[in-house]
């Protein structure tokens, strides 16, 4: 079994690293580490400085160039870094190779992702997915890394004839991902008797890029306490509340964030838990506007759904955090009319592009969320009534 060791203790300083490639411009790149940065933080760790480097394609061996790595490695000795961390995924061999020249920890973005998902799981649900992510992470780099493999005791009859100890390792990660996925499955069961429990109600689910206040939006809907906070995947498991707009029911549930890049094992696993988004009726994705790459956000999240084949549902895009895109677009000297005039040209454009399927809001500050609650109301009533159309005296 996989010794359950943190990736990162509190409080280590670290640095980023990151490539300039024909796919990955200067700007990009720069916007990917300030992101990793936040997953950093929110770890636990500081990152103290980066390095970028522009290369055709990664090193085979080290990622980045000799010269570039001993440039780290010379910072690292003068700075006490305990922990480089790489924002692309990285080979067991070059996990290996880099560790060997700087003498820290070293992780890429996928390893830091599971670590945080790992520190935030709390049922039992999550706890399997994040466990079996983190095996299927380690499978493919057992041979170039060291591993923290426990041995059974009384090794006598436990490897074949000739086995090697690589194999071994592998044997045991392969049957420790095949019970994990067998446990998940049952648990799968159970959830699933219980979405089949909720009847006839309209599903909303809400999706959207972390941190963008979906879990905050949660409870002033649903008048509920789930939690929020200013943190990357603050929210791992699904929740769900029974809201009541009008004497009309629904069921409406928080999913977890998406984020770019974002570990494939770590998608496959959590499927089980997006089956809230899959089944649902209709898609709530919240944005934050204040980000200024939201409209990447807002592709990251719809490519994500693409791939759970949800893209399709009747959506509503939440514009969230209006508040602070006026803060840091509107200069204090600028005119009220022509702060307007803006404002409704932005709203006209989205408006335009989303069929009319689009609010603008602040949760914090509550700002706009009575037209919220009707536009929700109006798409809930529609659907009732074309699915129980003899039944509609029912809902409302």
């Amino acid at each position: 079994m996989i010794e359950k060791q943190q990736v990162i203790a509190g409080n280590e300083r670290a640095v980023l690293v990151g490539l300039i490639h024909k796919e990955q411009t200067d700007a990009q790149v720069q916007e990917y580490l300030d992101e990793l940065a936040f997953l950093a933080d929110t770890a636990g760790a500081e990152a103290v400085k980066r390095f970028t480097q522009k290369l055709a394609h990664p090193d085979r061996a080290t990622f980045v160039g000799k010269g570039k790595l001993e440039e780290i490695r010379q910072f690292v000795v003068s700075r006490d870094i305990s922990l480089v961390i790489f924002d692309d995924e990285l080979s067991g061999s070059q996990i290996s190779n880099i560790q060997k020249e700087l003498k820290v920890k070293v992780i890429d973005r996928s390893d830091l992702i599971l670590d945080i998902f790992a520190r935030r799981a709390r049922t039992a649900q999550a706890k399997v997915q994040v466990e079996l992510a983190q095996y299927q992470y380690i499978l493919p780099r057992l041979r170039g890394m060291w591993t923290h493999l426990e041995r059974q005791k009384g090794g006598i009859g436990m490897r074949g004839p000739g086995e090697t100890e690589i194999e071994t390792d592998r044997r045991i990660v392969k049957d420790k991902i095949s019970l994990l996925r067998k446990r998940l499955a049952e648990i799968d069961k159970q959830s699933l008797t219980q979405r089949k429990d909720r009847g006839e109600y309209i599903r909303i689910a809400l999706v959207g890029y972390t941190n963008v206040g979906k879990s905050t939006l949660m409870n002033l809907l649903s008048k509920s306490e789930v939690f929020a906070e200013n943190k990357l995947f603050a929210t791992l498991d699904t929740t769900t509340r029974k809201v009541v707009f009008e004497q009309t029911p629904f069921l409406l549930s928080d999913t977890v964030g998406f984020i770019r890049k974002l570990p494939h094992h770590l998608v496959e696993s959590f499927k089980s838990t997006l089956d809230e988004v899959r089944e649902s009726d209709i898609l709530m994705h919240v944005v934050d506007i204040s980000h200024p790459k939201y409209e990447d956000q807002i592709e990251v999240v719809n490519r994500t759904l693409t791939e759970l084949k949800a893209l399709d549902k009747p959506t509503i895009l939440i514009f969230n955090k209006m508040d602070l895109y006026e803060k840091q677009t509107f200069d204090e000297w600028l005119a009220d009319d022509i702060k307007a005039d803006i404002l409704q040209q932005l709203k006209e454009s989205w408006q335009h592009k989303t069929h009319g399927n689009c609010v603008f809001v602040s949760a914090t500050e509550r700002r706009n969320i009575d037209e919220l609650r009707k536009t929700i109301l109006d798409k809930v009533i529609d659907l009732y009534r074309e699915r129980y159309p003899y039944k509609s005296e029912y809902f409302f």
